[in-house]
């Protein structure tokens, strides 16, 4: 074994990619518990600042049970405003700085679907990446190592393998405990029972078009106020991309159904086979 192999692992660091919803947050308590190690040296919370408010009443009660500190991100620029604020090219064609992956009325009455996921990697990987740096001692124009010297957890269960993704850059790592012990979502939810802990919500953006309707009817049930910020956001997208004149010809909605997200039945359509369209979430660091 060479010498430049051992120095990666002495100097190697783990990081936990904290959603602050089920996955995740048992990753933290069971590592918290001594059950995954080795201990991280810290958990990073990307905050898109459009998360409902049970995940932020969650994530300071759970920053309370964990020995090792949680830092919370941010984009400046906010997922709300990068999204609704339209530029325009030279050549006169409007875009917003991020898209989310909502679907699409087409003139001609077709729909489409906007894959450009720019949400997860401008305001979940990209601010968690730039604070694993900072906290590794990388400073702003020093050349980043060539070898791996960071690990970084990530909170996917068994249920949700599609949803693996190796890191994007060389000097870090992913893994994912969850999945090596053998644990789906159900397993988290038994574990947090187990010991003694509340069931931690589901964590996503209020108004994430990958939504199945089980969590639009719940958010609408449970957090009336938070839906409502998603049926007001649905309004704004559409005056923003699809009346003012905006390039793509078609018009936005967060449900596949087409249907403005206060008139949606969210009673049946569920019950009709609805898929869950969050396994092709990409880099799967949303919702964990």
């Amino acid at each position: 074994m060479g010498s430049a192999y051992l120095i990666t692992l002495a100097n190697m660091k783990h990081f936990l990619s904290l959603g602050a919803g089920v996955q995740s947050s048992t990753m933290a308590l069971m590592a918290a518990h001594g059950e995954l190690t080795p201990m991280p040296e810290a958990a990073i919370f990307a905050d898109t600042l459009s998360e409902p408010k049970s995940v932020y009443t969650w994530l300071d009660w759970l920053e309370k049970q964990l020995p090792f500190p949680v830092y919370r991100v941010i984009n400046k620029d906010g997922l709300t405003r990068s999204s609704l604020e339209m530029r325009t090219t030279k050549d006169g064609r409007k875009f917003s700085k991020t898209d989310i992956p909502f679907f699409t009325l087409n003139k001609d009455g077709s729909q489409g679907k906007i894959t450009n996921r720019a949400c997860t990697a401008d305001f979940k990987i990209l601010p968690i990446e730039r604070k694993i740096k900072e906290l590794f001692g990388h400073k702003k124009g020093s050349r980043l190592p060539k070898e791996v010297v960071v690990t970084q957890w990530i909170g996917i269960s068994r249920d949700e393998s599609t949803r693996m993704k190796p890191s994007r850059v060389a000097w870090s790592r992913h893994i994912w405990p969850l999945i090596d012990a053998g644990m789906n979502r159900n397993d988290c939810k038994a574990w947090m029972d187990r010991n003694g802990y509340p069931e931690p919500p589901r964590s996503a953006c209020v108004y994430c078009p990958y939504h199945n309707n089980a969590e639009w009817r719940r958010l609408k049930t449970e957090e009336p106020e938070e839906f409502q910020k998603a049926v007001e956001f649905e309004r704004d997208l559409q005056k923003a991309k699809g009346v003012l004149g905006s390039n793509m010809h078609s018009v936005p909605f967060l449900h596949r159904s087409l249907k403005h997200l206060d008139q949606v039945d969210l009673e049946t359509l569920e019950d009709r086979g609805q898929l869950n369209f969050f396994e092709n979430e990409c880099e799967g660091m949303c919702g964990v």
